[in-house]
């Protein structure tokens, strides 16, 4: 995998792209969760980049993607991930996006809505308002606090045993966290930033339709938030086909990353089928 850097007025971006593939066939775009860094996706990576162009991120302000202005949207990742795209050759990207990864590619559809070649959600949920209620929303935009103040200690806990079933999800999402372990601050101004970004671009209600073929993943032992409810009434609204995995929390891809990976090459020999 290739390390590369994209600037932007807020600061800069660092990716991971493979080489070696054609640039008119599919890109694999993976996409963590709030908080989350590029691996996350280590068994997806370990699975797919022999196979298939792959492509993950740090997000704008995480892990290495550091230091970073705040002054930025869902919008304008999705649009700054288009720019990496031109920058890359990407032509055909597929995204699929855990939680937070998610949203981020229903706004890279809203804005771009004839350039996705297919969408997985993993763990994610609906970005159209009529899904939530306006407590909810009310919340996302008050979390910062609540990071800043609750302990480090039971914060490290909850978000590692929170999120994961496994040893080895639980283990990473620990080490993940720990980049930024004295510098709670600065998690917390992520965790806030990237909860009130969603709230607006919930509160904005944008249509954010799938146009492309796509796919929901998730995990039948989801605790975070509402999860399983967003995605049973996304599912039933949409028909979008929908996969449960057994035995996997929110990052069911760390907890069954063989049943995930099996799902998303599933997807792509679909996808290769209907064009």
């Amino acid at each position: 995998m290739r390390e590369s850097i994209f600037e932007t007025r807020c600061g800069a971006i660092h990716y991971w792209v493979n080489d070696g593939f054609p640039e008119n066939g599919i890109t694999l775009i993976f996409l963590p969760g709030l908080t989350a860094d590029h691996r996350l996706f280590d068994k997806q990576m370990e699975y797919f980049a022999k196979k298939v162009r792959v492509f993950v991120w740090d997000a704008p302000g995480h892990a290495a993607s550091w230091p970073f202005d705040f002054s930025f949207n869902l919008m304008d990742k999705a649009s700054w991930l288009n720019e990496i795209f031109r920058k890359e050759q990407i032509r055909n990207p597929v995204i699929i996006g855990q939680s937070m990864g998610g949203y981020v590619g229903q706004a890279y559809s809203q804005m771009f809505p004839d350039k996705l070649r297919g969408f997985i959600s993993i763990d994610s949920a609906p970005l159209q308002r009529e899904y939530v209620t306006a407590a909810e929303i009310w919340l996302l935009k008050r979390m910062e606090p609540v990071y800043r103040h609750y302990p480090w200690k039971w914060l490290l806990q909850s978000g590692t045993n929170g999120v994961a079933t496994t040893e080895y999800g639980r283990q990473l999402m620990h080490d993940i966290m720990m980049v930024y372990d004295g510098d709670q601050e600065r998690y917390a101004k992520i965790s806030g930033h990237g909860f009130r970004m969603l709230a607006e671009a919930m509160e904005a209600d944008l249509p954010y339709e799938l146009k492309c073929p796509a796919l929901l993943i998730c995990g039948e032992k989801d605790r975070a938030g509402s999860c399983i409810r967003y995605n049973k009434a996304w599912h039933k609204k949409t028909g979008i086909p929908i996969q449960w995995i057994r035995n996997a929390g929110h990052n069911s891809n760390t907890d069954q990353p063989e049943t995930v990976n099996s799902l998303i090459e599933q997807f792509l020999v679909q996808l290769s089928m209907d064009t």
